[in-house]
């Protein structure tokens, strides 16, 4: 019986407009190599300087994650040779990061662990290679982009534990505004270390796993190491302590090359730098940037707004989902909705039409509040609802047409017609119509009620309820249509 032992190094492009150490635009997607400089592309003689909006966001993220932000903080030259690496050396912190000693609770899909987190750094990005063919180019754009590497203990204990840690990670970054998360560009990725050991005999010997792009490849691929492993321990072979790939084409991981030590990286500390000693100042403007997090913010949506978990979930994934949905409730209750029934009837639309519409026109959630169904348009939509002057069915169109035209939903429904009906005597005679036109119906639905058949009888009812809405252009209120159709159907029978 083996026991896993999984920490993850995650490295994060801070959104800052230049880069760490120089004023370099930090964009991605730009023209390869049009945003360097002497600095970023290690000329002999050039001085870096430090971006302080990089420093404050790496602290932020520190606070975030529980570290401990030190009095002092430094920068060492970490010496070695990539082809992206212009100076052979990369500016990083060694033996001071900016956060030390924190952790974080991961919780979802029936898992609950406490993962410490070791530190967090500061650190440049390296350039990028592009292989084609028989050809590398590269592209130093990326040279010298602000990256902040967070770096876990080996607390967790399978791949599906590090996928959960990334997933929560990569919203709590989105959440403070400092990255924006994007996997596939390359501004949140991953290494994975990982051994596995005789239960009760400690860390065994460590295996890496390089540039992990994906939350469901940080997965696969310890799965699938811990499985080598495995099978090589209980061949009675040694492992290796090495750095491999991901081949996400064939599911499994490759040699790319032994594993360094810390010692192999010569660190000695930046002479260009200053140590760096956060004064009280900085230190407010670190936690004046600090917000509810998602965990605890589902935690309160749910029991505030009296939404199940998985609603509370999918509000919170994103931060201006859940303040968009805030606001609608608010406003709703302003409009004089009771809050549970404005709550959980905006959940409901949000989580189904509207995401269906922002699905469907290619809408970025994280851009829901530039919207035309702005907060006040879907709590006065909810309020047409709740009121009877809509029915749910021309709500749906209702929203269609806010979205196409621009237009307030109270402006859309008088334009179109689409009030609801809710005159019991103008009711009657669109059901006498479908009564009179619909008899084989009607006598299928009294035979169901004498043979106690309450499926069919449903199923025969909705349908006379169907006809008649359709008399009526959807504009009847179900209710009293329902109601009236059962008052013919048990006329001179007990129900």
């Amino acid at each position: 019986m083996y026991q896993t032992f999984i920490g993850l190094e995650v490295h994060i492009h801070l959104l800052t407009k230049t880069k760490v150490f120089c004023g370099c635009r930090s964009a991605f997607g730009d023209e390869p190599n049009t945003n360097i400089c002497p600095v970023c592309m290690g000329y002999p003689g050039v001085m870096p300087a430090l971006n302080i909006e990089a420093m404050r966001m790496g602290c932020l993220v520190a606070r975030a994650l529980n570290c401990r932000i030190p009095e002092k903080t430094w920068f060492e030259r970490k010496q070695y040779f990539y082809p992206d690496m212009p100076k052979n050396y990369q500016i990083s912190q060694f033996a001071s990061p900016l956060g030390q000693e924190g952790w974080v609770n991961i919780d979802g899909g029936g898992m609950n662990r406490k993962v410490r987190i070791r530190e967090c750094h500061l650190e440049e990005d390296a350039g990028k290679m592009i292989h084609t063919g028989t050809v590398s180019l590269l592209d130093y754009n990326r040279a010298g982009v602000s990256l902040l590497e967070i770096v876990t203990e080996p607390d967790m204990e399978s791949g599906e534990e590090a996928e959960l840690f990334v997933q929560q990670l990569r919203r709590t970054v989105r959440y403070l505004g400092v990255c924006d998360g994007n996997m596939e560009e390359g501004s949140l990725r991953a290494d994975a270390n990982v051994s596995i050991n005789t239960a009760g005999k400690g860390l065994g010997r460590k295996v890496e796993i390089k540039n992990l792009n994906s939350s469901r490849f940080i997965k696969l691929g310890l799965n699938y190491e811990i499985k080598r492993q495995a099978a090589m321990l209980d061949a009675g072979k040694t492992i290796i302590q090495e750095t491999r790939l991901w081949n996400e084409n064939r599911d499994e991981t490759a040699p790319m090359r032994t594993k360094e030590n810390a010692q192999d990286y010569r660190y000695f500390p930046e002479p260009d730098l200053p140590v760096f000693a956060p004064d009280a100042a900085f230190l407010r403007s670190v936690d004046a940037g600090l917000v509810e997090l998602p965990l605890p913010r589902a935690a309160r949506v749910k029991a505030e707004y009296y939404l199940n978990d998985e609603q509370a979930g999918l509000i919170c994934e994103e931060k201006a989902v859940a303040d968009y949905y805030e606001s609608a409730v608010s406003i709703a209750c302003e409009l004089g909705l009771e809050q549970k029934d404005a709550a959980v009837r905006i959940a409901n639309r949000l989580l189904s039409d509207v995401k269906h519409i922002l699905s469907r026109d290619k809408i970025d959630a994280a851009d829901i509040g530039s919207i035309k169904l702005t907060p006040r348009r879907l709590a006065e939509l909810t309020a047409l609802i709740a009121r009877g002057t809509t029915s749910n069915k021309n709500a749906k169109q209702t929203l269609e047409a806010v979205f196409s035209e621009d237009k307030d939903p109270a402006q859309i429904v008088k334009e179109r017609g689409w009030e609801q009906i809710n005159d019991p005597a103008v009711i009657s005679e669109a059901v006498k119509k479908v009564w009179g036109s619909e008899a084989k119906t009607v006598e299928d639905a009294r035979a169901a009620i004498e043979a106690g058949n309450q499926k069919k009888l449903k199923s025969l009812t909705a349908y006379l309820v169907g006809k008649t809405l359709a008399c009526t252009g959807g504009r009847a209120a179900p209710e009293i249509v329902g109601q009236q159709l059962d008052a013919l159907l048990y006329e001179g029978r007990k129900k």
